[in-house]
């Protein structure tokens, strides 16, 4: 088969797409032939090289797909060749005590398929029964390969991890990209006032269509002061930060006393200054969050499929072209999901 892969971390001239070994099944996995992937910024981070994941190399990355089920292990029971499904990419053994009590995500062995394993961005792939979801007739396979990971990790950090109620306030960092718009429809869904960030006014103009309230270009203000100015100095309830070192004191200050903020990710780095004054001073809670449940997941997936989210396509490309779909989430060109489709299906 034809596969996007590299042999060495790096810049994107690692990147190729070409011969790769055809996957085998075992008992509980499931051939799907691949009918579209979804790049995320996961997807930059993996190629470049992250501590303490030892890849096999070649690694085939992606963690966004959706296909139809070309055959299944002598396990499977849950599909059958001809269903349509996509990939809720987050696993783990099941044999903790996180797992039992239904979060897998808390898992010692958690991990990544794209990230730590191999992933989905080649014309098939074996994957675990339990990492497929189905998706019904009529949903294109752009939407369902650019749904899952982003809409799973916004709902669960949002309404579960953050607990956002409606009536409250919240404010989306990034919301041109893939976590950040998602996160923009979940919290206008939950029924929060929605505040977002972009970098373009052409971006900020999406984020309105997808649901924000008020939006704040970072590039000409500082959002801190705006939402200050914009809710008459008291702050927001909950700010989603997924961008990191760049933006976390300006988080802080954007929040009410007694507010929280909820981080999925730090696309601008990690290694972070914070303020110990004013988390206590003002009773500010930090949350973490990282993927989804299966459940979790599925739920935020129903609506996508009924149409209450909608996955903005930014491009659709193909997998031989993966380079410039790398370039274009490196240098955070438009608006929501970029996806790469086998040449062999063009």
């Amino acid at each position: 088969m034809q596969a996007v892969q590299f042999e060495t971390h790096g810049d994107r001239d690692v990147l190729e797409y070409g011969e790769f070994p055809d996957p085998e099944i075992d008992r509980d996995e499931v051939l799907v032939n691949v009918k579209a992937g979804a790049l995320n910024h996961l997807d930059i981070w993996t190629r470049r090289g992250l501590p303490g994941v030892d890849l096999d190399m070649p690694h085939v990355p992606g963690s966004d797909a959706a296909g139809v089920v070309e055959a299944v292990g002598e396990g499977v029971t849950r599909f059958e060749p001809g269903d349509r499904v996509c990939v809720i990419a987050g696993k783990s053994g099941g044999n903790d005590e996180f797992s039992r009590k239904g979060d897998p995500t808390l898992a010692p062995d958690f991990h990544i398929i794209g990230e730590h394993v191999r992933g989905v961005h080649s014309e098939y792939a074996a994957l675990p029964a339990a990492n497929l979801a189905p998706v019904p007739e009529g949903i294109d396979w752009e939407t369902a390969a650019a749904a899952p990971l982003v809409f799973q990790t916004a709902w669960r950090m949002i309404r579960d991890r953050g607990g956002l109620k409606s009536g409250e306030s919240v404010l989306v960092l990034g919301a041109s990209g893939g976590v950040g718009h998602a996160a923009v429809q979940v919290a206008a869904h939950a029924g929060a006032e929605v505040f977002a960030t972009a970098s373009t006014d052409e971006k900020l103009a999406y984020a309105e269509e997808v649901g924000a309230d008020h939006t704040i270009n970072y590039e000409e203000a500082d959002f801190a002061s705006e939402i200050r100015e914009l809710t008459g100095g008291r702050g927001v309830d909950m700010v989603v930060d997924h961008v990191g070192a760049q933006t976390w004191q300006s988080s802080l200050k954007s929040l009410v006393k007694g507010g929280r903020v909820v981080t999925c990710g730090a696309t601008t780095g990690g290694n972070l200054e914070t303020d110990l004054n004013r988390i206590f001073w003002n009773q500010l809670t930090v949350i973490g969050s990282t993927m989804a449940t299966p459940g979790q997941a599925e739920e935020a997936l129903e609506l996508v499929w009924d149409g209450t989210f909608q996955p903005r396509i930014r491009e659709t490309l193909p997998m031989s072209e993966i380079k410039r779909a790398h370039e274009m989430l490196e240098n955070r060109e438009g608006f929501g999901k970029v996806v790469v489709v086998p040449d062999s299906e063009l």
